[in-house]
C-alpha cells in the first residue's frame, strides 16, 4: 500500500484545526479562490524589499528573503458575513508588523481594496520554530540553497529539532542532491513518527529548494505528542474540534 495520506488531513476534526473556517452554500468556489489569493498576497507582500527591514537583512546578508525570511508558517482565515479575520503565524512578528504596523495596515489594505470587506490582520508567534515543520524544512531548504551537504543539513536539523523536545522527526530530500544526473531521495529519521495514531501530534510540511541543479523537494514531519504534550512544548492552548457521534468514556 502506498503511504500517501496526507497527515494533516488524515487528523482534521479529531487533533488539527482547518487553516480556512467559514461556511459556503453557492459562493464556495469564489471564497475558496479568494482564499488562496489572500495566502498570495500576503506572501508577496513580505517578498518585496519595502516589506522587510534593511538592518535585519544586511545582519544576515540578504540570503533570507520574504515570507521565508519573516518565518510565516501558515495563515488562517476566518470568515463572518461581511468582515474576514486573517491570523499570520510567523516566527519573526517584527517584520511581518513592521515599524509601528506599517507592514500589517498595508497588508490589511491591501486585502480590503481586493475583498471589498472588512479585514482584521493579526499576528501569532510562533514560540518554537523548531517543532513547526514547516519552518524546519524551509530551514533545510535554506541550506540546501546555500549549497551545503544534504546529509549535513538534514542531519543537523533534525537533532537540533529532537533538542527542543520532539518525539521523533523525519525530514525527506528528493531530488539531484549533490549535482547528481539521476534524482534520489535521502531521509533521517530520529525518534518515532506514528503516522497512523491519530492522536499523535504530526505537523507536515513541504517546500522546494532552488538550486543550480534544478529543483529539490523537502518534507518533514515532526512528533509533538498529543495534544497535551503540544501544549507543553509550544506553550499555547491546541484545541481538539469537538466529534460528533463519539461514545462518552465508561467511568463506572
Amino acid at each position: 500500500m502506498g503511504r500517501k495520506v496526507h497527515p494533516m488531513g488524515y487528523r482534521l476534526g479529531h487533533t488539527t484545526r482547518w487553516e480556512s473556517t467559514w461556511y459556503a452554500d453557492r459562493d464556495y468556489t469564489e471564497l475558496l479562490l479568494e482564499d488562496l489569493e489572500i495566502r498570495g498576497l500576503i506572501r508577496s507582500y513580505l517578498e518585496s524589499p519595502s516589506a522587510r527591514d534593511s538592518r535585519q537583512d544586511s545582519r544576515r546578508g540578504g540570503r533570507r528573503r520574504g515570507s521565508y525570511g519573516a518565518g510565516v508558517s501558515k495563515i488562517e482565515i476566518e470568515r463572518q458575513v461581511s468582515r474576514v479575520r486573517v491570523v499570520i503565524h510567523t516566527a519573526r512578528p517584527g517584520i511581518v508588523i513592521g515599524r509601528g504596523g506599517s507592514n500589517r495596515e498595508e497588508i490589511q489594505n491591501r486585502i480590503e481594496r481586493r475583498t471589498g470587506k472588512r479585514v482584521d490582520v493579526d499576528v501569532e508567534e510562533i514560540g518554537q520554530p523548531e517543532l513547526d515543520a514547516f519552518l524546519v524544512v524551509r530551514n533545510v531548504a535554506d541550506q540546501l540553497e546555500r549549497r551545503v551537504s544534504f546529509r549535513r543539513a538534514i542531519k543537523m536539523t533534525a537533532e537540533r529539532t529532537m533538542r527542543a523536545g520532539a518525539l521523533g522527526v523525519k525530514i525527506m530530500v528528493s531530488g539531484r542532491l549533490g549535482g547528481r544526473e539521476m534524482s534520489r531521495s535521502e531521509f533521517e529519521l530520529l525518534g518515532t513518527v506514528p503516522l497512523q495514531t491519530l492522536d499523535a501530534d504530526i505537523d507536515y510540511g513541504a517546500t522546494e529548494a532552488r538550486t543550480t541543479a534544478g529543483r529539490i523537494g523537502v518534507k518533514g514531519w515532526v512528533h509533538r505528542g498529543n495534544a497535551r504534550d503540544a501544549e507543553r512544548l509550544l506553550g499555547e492552548s491546541v484545541s481538539r474540534p469537538a466529534t460528533r457521534g463519539r461514545r462518552a468514556p465508561n467511568r463506572t
